[in-house]
Parts: structure tokens; sequence; C-alpha cells
């Protein structure tokens, strides 16, 4: 399988390590960025450069999952998850990275590398990995709303408040 990697300063160190492991158990790694430590780089463009190419590969039906990481992972599934297709599940557990796969059929994990050690990630990147979608009904029901929100905005027979409704009703 081809793995998409990317990180910032925060994971360089952590970048090295999951990228030889992940070689070692036999799959392709595209290191999206950066080489070298800065501790002044931004890591949006790395981490969305990591999921287009994973949608972008399935798509071409390319096996491909991707895996990004900084000092919490939050900003890096955020970043992650502004490309069309890509569904970035930010994990912290074996449970939490078989779910994303299982149950969310999630192409991207984003890990905190300031927040776990390089085997825990590397537990937690092959418990993602080894672990299959499972299409049930139900979950392929919730990834298409998704998808369709994505691309119109709206979910057939479902109720999707505009920001000018929600400022009108006063649930703000």
């Amino acid at each position: 399988m081809r793995i998409h990697i990317a990180t910032d300063h925060a994971g360089l160190d952590f970048s090295r390590d999951l990228q030889a492991h992940l070689r070692g158990a036999g799959h392709e790694v595209i290191n999206h960025g950066p080489e070298s430590y800065d501790p002044l780089d931004d890591y949006p463009s790395f981490c969305i450069n990591a999921a287009l190419a994973v949608v972008a590969e399935q798509s071409a039906g390319i096996p491909a999952l991707g895996v990004v990481f900084g000092g919490s992972g939050n900003g890096e599934q955020i970043a992650a998850n502004k490309v069309t297709g890509a569904r970035a599940a930010l994990v912290w557990s074996d449970a939490t990275a078989r779910l994303a796969r299982e149950h969310n059929d999630a192409n991207v994990i984003s890990i905190g590398a300031r927040q776990h050690t390089v085997d825990e990630a590397k537990a937690f990147i092959d418990a993602f990995i080894g672990q299959p979608y499972t299409n049930e009904e139900r979950h392929a029901r919730r990834i298409a709303q998704l998808a369709e929100y994505e691309r119109t905005g709206l979910i057939a027979g479902h109720r999707i408040d505009s920001p000018a409704a929600t400022l009108e009703s006063g649930t703000v």
C-alpha cells in the first residue's frame, strides 16, 4: 500500500522513525515534508498535500492512505479535512485507529507527536492500515451524507441550518 505522510517541525523525528517502520512493513512511503527542521514551518500545506495525494490515488484505484501529525494532531487533522474527499480522524488509541477505518472509512489519520511515543504511533498506524472498512449500510449512509454536504451544502431529507437562519433564530 502507498502511505502518504506529512508533519511539521514538531513531528520531524517522529516522521523519520515512522517512515522506516512503514517501509520495513513493505509499504511505499511518500513524504510530503518537511525534510529538515525549521521551527517556524507551517503544517497546513504539508498535510493538505498528503490528503490531496491520498484522495487522488484512491480515486484512480490505487490503494493509498495518509498519516499526518504534529504536536497535538488537531491542526493537522483540520488541514487534511479541508481536502474534498479526505476523511481524516484524530487517533489516540488502537481502538480509535481501528474505528476510524471500520466505521468511517477514514483515509487519513492524525496523531499528536507530543502526545504519544513512537511505539504507540506505530501501533496506531498498524491498526489503522490493518483494519478494513465494514461497508455496513449505516456507515455507508453516513459517509454519503458527509460527501453530499461537502458537495452541495445540503443533506437530502435532513435539515441543515444556514448561518443566516441560525442568527435569525437566536440559537447562536
